[in-house]
């Protein structure tokens, strides 16, 4: 139900979201990201939205294949990208030992804690040995309905969680940051950059 509602928020709002998303600045964090790859690696954009962040990869010489669970998004995104962006739920996930890393920016925060559960272990199940998950949540510890959609929120406490329940990665960094876009600030952000084990 949830996962449901929150995909129409974005099908329903797909101009505004691209809108506000596409030019803004990421660099802060996809430049970490990028610093731990080697030249050309294999990324899965999971969550693409607007297809900024693929967009940025592409031109930085990575093999990006991208996925969003909004089609009005995938269609924006491939237009931005030039690459077709596949229709996918997250939980559709099969590949194996395919990717070098993956990027799910702000997106895998919209499952409720069992379903990031179960979606994190196909993520490292797609990854190759060693590979890396950048992902950022809402800092805090909400979980629910806000705004449209559906957010769990993640503060240090609820990260120890995940590592006892998925002892498979391990924390490679993690940041504090606030929003970047335009009158967002006071919102606080948690990247993390996990490692497969």
């Amino acid at each position: 139900m949830e996962k449901d509602v929150t995909l129409q928020y974005y099908d329903d709002h797909a101009e505004q979201f691209v809108n506000s998303t596409v030019d803004v600045d990421f660099t802060k964090m996809q430049d970490p990201f990028l610093s731990k790859l080697v030249a050309g690696a294999y990324i899965l954009d999971f969550g693409c939205g607007s297809g900024r962040d693929t967009k940025y990869f592409l031109g930085h010489g990575f093999s990006v294949d991208a996925i969003d669970g909004s089609k009005e998004m995938c269609r924006r995104a491939s237009e931005i990208t030039g690459i077709k962006v596949k229709h996918m739920l997250f939980d559709e996930l099969s590949d194996k030992d395919k990717y070098d890393a993956i990027w799910a920016c702000s997106s895998i925060l919209h499952l409720s804690y069992d379903a990031l559960l179960d979606v994190l272990k196909k993520m490292l199940i797609a990854l190759k040995d060693d590979g890396l998950i950048y992902t950022s949540f809402k800092y805090g510890d909400f979980e629910g309905m806000r705004n449209g959609r559906y957010f769990i929120d993640f503060n240090e406490s609820k990260l120890e969680r995940l590592q006892k329940d998925l002892p498979c990665f391990s924390v490679d960094e993690l940041w504090i940051t606030t929003d970047v876009r335009p009158g967002r600030d006071e919102e606080k952000w948690m990247n993390l950059i996990l490692k497969k084990k």
